[in-house]
């Protein structure tokens, strides 16, 4: 059975294609000696991984190396010359190894036709609805994927799940019966599965608005008789108030904006304070440039994001509220790889 395919918002949303613009625009050129001492680099380090994998040693041991190895290959090069590199590493023998591990399959072939889907952070979530995949996956693939928990990033994600949890919970608990709440690009809502809120009925509406009718079905499904209601919607129809959604006590936003250029970032914040109630919070989060294994999520993984610093989410924040009428904050989740922005409209 062939899956629905998300339209995807191209007004709104980054693709690798516009990423590519962006720094061609940013890096008009590069030195052509710095793009030959790096594809040296690169293929030496792929050349490394290729012949762990080939000898029998432990192939976390690979992968552990490999992702630090092209992390500080990231960091060394212009953009552009990065850029450059991803595609050689995509097609290197290399790849076949580390596309084994069904994790870093799934983000790689884009199954729902984008990166970063609900289905890719069940795997980093562990979930129960993706260990039929693990169990048929070779045992390099399982293990590989058994070490994928301790990547920085997924540490993080799984941290932001329970952070938003912890957020709903506690803001039910402030705002009392009849809290309501808006998640955008909601995906599966698996922090919803833990909300103590949701379970005792101190939610009247928690709406969970996502672009991908696949995920849209599965919180329809897995909350149905619960105050969960599930929307197929986009960032476009967001700023068009297409959808007549009303305001909210709380409204957050956890992996969206890692798409989102600072133009449609603001705007959308703009957008999301309008639907709060009065004492309402928006919260979104961005992955930081502390990210750690970048290198190895743009290759392998094709899974492109944009990354934003403590600064550019003051940024976004600034240019989108008059900080006299609101308390805003920005902090790092444990590990530093996501940025957290949080803006409270005063009652």
């Amino acid at each position: 059975m062939n899956e629905l395919q998300p339209v995807l918002d191209g007004e709104s949303l980054i693709t690798p294609a516009a990423v590519e613009a962006d720094i061609a625009a940013l890096h008009p050129s590069h030195d052509g000696d710095q793009l030959a001492i790096a594809t040296a680099e690169l293929g030496l380090v792929l050349h490394t991984a290729r012949q762990g994998f080939e000898s029998g040693r432990d192939p976390v041991q690979t992968m552990r190396w490999t992702v630090e190895a092209l992390h500080k290959t990231r960091r060394k090069v212009n953009p552009r010359v990065w850029r450059a590199l991803i595609p050689l590493a995509q097609e290197h023998p290399v790849a076949e190894y580390f596309h084994r591990d069904p994790f870093t399959r799934w983000s790689f072939r884009k199954p729902r036709g984008y990166s970063g889907d609900a289905r890719l952070l069940d795997f980093i979530y562990q979930h129960e609805s993706v260990q039929g995949d693990v169990a048929d996956a070779l045992p390099v693939g399982q293990s590989l994927y058994a070490y994928s928990k301790y990547y920085p990033s997924c540490v993080a994600v799984r941290e932001r799940r329970d952070l938003l949890t912890r957020q709903v919970d506690e803001i039910a608990d402030e705002r009392g019966q009849g809290t309501e709440v808006l998640t955008i690009a909601a995906g599966h809502l698996r922090e919803a599965d833990n909300s103590v809120a949701l379970k005792d009925g101190r939610i009247s509406r928690w709406v969970a608005l996502d672009q991908d009718p696949m995920s849209v079905g599965s919180v329809a499904r897995d909350f149905s008789g619960s105050r969960v209601e599930a929307i197929d919607g986009s960032v476009r129809g967001l700023l068009t108030d297409a959808y007549k959604l009303g305001t909210f006590d709380f409204v957050y936003s956890a992996g969206l904006y890692d798409y989102l250029t600072d133009a449609v970032a603001i705007r959308l914040t703009k957008r999301c304070m309008k639907m709060l109630k009065p004492g309402g919070t928006l919260l979104f989060a961005n992955f930081s440039p502390e990210l750690t294994d970048d290198g190895y999520m743009e290759t392998f993984m094709d899974w492109t994001l944009l990354l934003r610093s403590e600064a550019d989410m003051w940024s976004i924040v600034n240019a989108s509220v008059d900080r006299n009428t609101v308390d805003a904050s920005v902090f790092f989740g444990e590990n530093r790889n996501i940025v957290y922005a949080v803006i409270r409209k005063r009652d």
